[in-house]
């Protein structure tokens, strides 16, 4: 993440990450402000086993593109709000140069961001893609219990 401020909206993230089993780091990185730390991670990621990175920031938003640039290993852009609406992270990080792709997922949407490293992830891992399955099932049954909870909402005109 660009800094500890952006914490509250990467830790969903992480959290899909622990809740899967999946070792990970948790960096504050600067793309502005510690720029050759960023290099340095961003050069040494694989070499380390890092296989998929989820980059957070606000604002010029560039940490995501930045080590996108210098690492083979997928990135996954989460556009922070922090000015703007957090507009401007997501077009800093949507609109990358041809050969730079950073997967971008909603402002502030680090959750999805965690679930699409486990997919990532899961494609050569059946532990993961089993997982993947049944945690797909548990957002279904959500919506079916919630369905079946609304059933015993009773209004004078409600006709289900």
């Amino acid at each position: 993440m660009g800094s500890t401020s952006d914490l509250p909206v990467m830790e969903k993230a992480a959290k899909v990450l622990n809740d899967m089993a999946i070792p990970f780091e948790m960096n504050a990185l600067s793309a502005h402000r510690t720029p050759a730390e960023v290099e340095e991670f961003a050069k040494g990621a694989a070499g380390r086993g890092i296989e998929v990175i989820i980059a957070g920031a606000g604002m010029a938003a560039h940490l995501p593109g930045v080590i996108a640039a210098m690492t083979p290993v997928p990135v996954i852009g989460v556009p922070i709000n922090s000015s703007l609406n957090g507009m401007d992270a997501l077009l800093a990080i949507a609109q990358m140069p041809p050969g730079i792709p950073v997967a971008t997922v909603a402002i502030n949407g680090a959750m999805n961001a965690g679930i699409l490293a486990v997919q990532m992830l899961a494609v050569g891992d059946a532990r993961l893609k089993t997982e993947m399955v049944k945690f797909k099932e548990s957002l279904k049954k959500k919506i079916v219990d919630a369905n079946q909870a609304l059933t015993e909402v009773k209004y004078d005109y409600k006709t289900n």
